[in-house]
């Protein structure tokens, strides 16, 4: 199943990607109090700084993620999302690869990003690929309920797509 699984830059504004948005809405909406999400609403998702992909199983749309740079030299990884009905495939480790890959082609050597407490799957994905926890950066503020990390890119460190 994964060899027919694609992973491309697309845009966001697509159905079958807002569908997938909305799902990512409702699950953080119940794991975090509004205050503690810090997702990109779609029309932020479609500014020329963000490198968006979409992974897809023939037509099947079943996750995405989105790299934003920053004015600093920096990016960040957001609206990170696959589908319950495609868990087990690896497609994060995939996007994440995606991802960093492309932080490289730009010459972005420094990747950040937030994730809440209560997802341990997408810790894990983080600390497996070399995240480092930090302190908030950017425009956010301490929250007992955000885990900030960071890695440093160097083109051999990307992850192994397997």
């Amino acid at each position: 199943m994964q060899q027919d699984i694609t992973i491309e830059r697309e845009p966001p504004r697509q159905p079958d990607v807002i569908r997938l948005l909305e799902l990512s809405n409702t699950y953080m909406a119940s794991l975090y109090p509004a205050e503690s999400n810090h997702m990109l609403p779609l029309e932020e998702l479609e500014l020329s700084t963000v490198s968006f992909f979409v992974a897809r199983q023939g037509q099947t749309v079943l996750g995405c993620a989105s790299l934003v740079r920053n004015e600093d030299g920096t990016a960040e990884i957001k609206r990170m999302y696959v589908d319950d009905a495609a868990r087990g495939l690896k497609l994060g480790k995939r996007l994440l690869a995606a991802l960093e890959e492309e932080a490289v082609a730009q010459d972005i050597s420094v990747v950040r990003l937030e994730t809440g407490i209560y997802q341990p799957e997408a810790i894990g994905l983080y600390r497996k690929a070399g995240y480092s926890e930090i302190e908030p950066f950017g425009s956010y503020r301490p929250d007992p309920l955000s885990l900030f990390m960071e890695k440093t890119l160097r083109p051999g460190d990307i992850l192994k797509k397997d």
